[in-house]
Formats: C-alpha cells, structure tokens, sequence
C-alpha cells in the first residue's frame, strides 16, 4: 500500500475519534469519497494499525446507531421550516 494511504487512513480514522464524526462529515473535511472513508477505516486501517481501527469501529457503530434519530430530527426541521413559510 502506497504511504500516502496510509497516512490519509490514520489521519481520517483520528478525526473521526476526536471529533466523533460521521463517514459523511469526514469525507466532506478530507475532500474524498464516502466509499473512500469506508474502506481506509474499515478494511486499510486493520492491517495498519488495528486498535486504532477498533476504536473508529466504536465511533461508527455510535453512529449507525443513531442515524435514525438524527434523520427524524433533519426531516422535522424541514416542515417546520416549510410550515412557518406558509
């Protein structure tokens, strides 16, 4: 694997624990790819520093956890913003 991937995978997998990002909000900070972010956490992460790679896994599976709720709250602001149009 070239360095500069594993560099970005160490890189993206610290910020998602410092600040407890999403995949999304990562990916928007580091200019890449969702899928990107995935698969430097998920699968390059493992072989380069796996209890690093565990304590990303933590954050996501928080974060999965609570996308529901998070959804809910996006969709209401949405009607609430469009009824107060009206």
């Amino acid at each position: 694997m070239k360095e500069y991937i594993e560099e970005r995978a160490v890189d993206i997998a610290n910020y998602i624990i410092d600040h407890n990002a999403t995949v999304r909000q990562t990916a928007k900070k580091f200019g890449i790819s969702k899928s990107t972010v995935h698969k430097d956490v998920t699968e390059r992460l493992n072989t380069i520093n796996p209890s690093l790679a565990r304590q990303v896994r933590i954050v996501l599976d928080v974060n999965k956890s609570e996308r529901h709720i998070r959804g809910g709250l996006a969709t209401r602001e949405k009607y609430l913003h469009q009824s107060a149009r009206i």
